[in-house]
């Protein structure tokens, strides 16, 4: 099956909200539920209890102007069946 994408935000904040934000997913993490939403879209998603968590910090050089773009990802992953 082709990757679906169910819900994406990109926007340009400060690193106090950036890090508000951070603060306001690990909660939300920590309870099991988490809500994405912004003003067009909402998605609600169950975590397992023993998701797989991977940092990635990547450089990059930017194809559009030559300079060299870096990448901070915190990204949970699981299956369907790893959430039962």
């Amino acid at each position: 099956m082709p990757e679906e994408q169910l819900f994406k935000t990109e926007a340009r904040r400060t690193r106090t909200e950036i890090a508000e934000a951070l603060v306001a997913a690990a909660e939300e993490i920590e309870s099991g539920t988490v809500d994405l939403k912004d003003e067009s879209e909402r998605q609600r998603v169950a975590l397992p209890e023993r998701p797989l968590f991977e940092v990635e910090l990547e450089r990059l050089t930017d194809s559009e102007t030559g300079e060299m773009r870096y990448e901070l990802e915190y990204e949970i992953r699981w299956t369907e069946a790893g959430a039962a």
